[in-house]
């Protein structure tokens, strides 16, 4: 009886290889974890850089469309009330409607402050099929790290830039925009209507005709950042958004 109690003890675990045990556990356990909170990192920062991408592609979109439809309808389409036509596709300070005519990017005669390259106001009437709706200013501004964007009613007399700045309805547009003075926003090519050329050139070549009526195309570069560094490298993730768009109206 004695010989059969002894083997049946025998037949459990010793200490030794419970600690053994448990500590290949707690390996296994902790390796998960560390494994679960790089994934979920990850797939944390994969989502800001998406939200950021998003975010950016519908701003794009916007000033794509606001700069496609620039310029309408032309003075051809009402000659009586300016606020009911554009003037010209591209409002500017200093000088708009009919002061000192001033020039983009050239270093001759007067510079415009607006358009710039991180700036711009548009001049068009976004709602054609109402009958009663009017031409208005559309101003994009980078302010700090926000592109904003303000609206307001055409206000024929008025300087544009400090009339939406008192009267419009502005707000952000696209958060954590980080373009420095190397990588603007805004980039202008103009027609040439004083020395015709078979393409339109870059505002800043266009001499003479470096005003913002002259703007054809305006090349658009939004370079956003994720609002929080990836945790793998410690630096902020990037999106690089490029875009042009190209008045049709006279």
């Amino acid at each position: 009886m004695n010989l059969v109690s002894s083997r049946e003890r025998q037949l459990g675990f010793t200490l030794i290889e419970l600690l053994v045990s448990l500590g290949i556990f707690l390996l296994v356990i902790g390796a998960a974890f560390t494994l679960l909170g790089s994934s979920k990192s990850r797939y944390q920062t994969e989502s800001q850089v998406l939200n950021s991408f998003q975010e950016a592609r519908l701003g794009l979109d916007q000033i794509v469309r606001d700069i496609n439809d620039s310029g309408f309808p032309p003075p051809t389409y009402n000659g009586g009330n300016h606020n009911f036509y554009a003037d010209s596709p591209f409002a500017w300070s200093p000088g708009y409607p009919s002061g000192t005519i001033c020039a983009i990017g050239t270093g001759i005669g007067t510079q415009c402050a607006i358009p710039g390259d991180f700036e711009l106001i548009i001049e068009t009437n976004p709602n054609p099929q109402d009958p009663l709706s009017q031409v208005k200013w559309i101003r994009y501004e980078l302010q700090g790290t926000t592109l904003m964007r303000g609206t307001a009613n055409k206000a024929w007399g008025n300087d544009p830039d400090f009339y939406i700045t008192a009267n419009g309805q502005i707000a952000p547009f696209v958060q954590n925009v980080v373009n420095n003075p190397g990588q603007p926003i805004f980039s202008y090519t103009c027609d040439t209507p004083t020395s015709p050329q078979p393409q339109p050139k870059p505002c800043s070549s266009a001499g003479t005709d470096s005003v913002p009526a002259n703007v054809r195309e305006v090349a658009i570069t939004l370079i956003v950042a994720t609002p929080q560094p990836d945790p793998t490298t410690g630096q902020q993730r990037l999106v690089v958004l490029n875009g042009r768009g190209r008045r049709i109206n006279p």
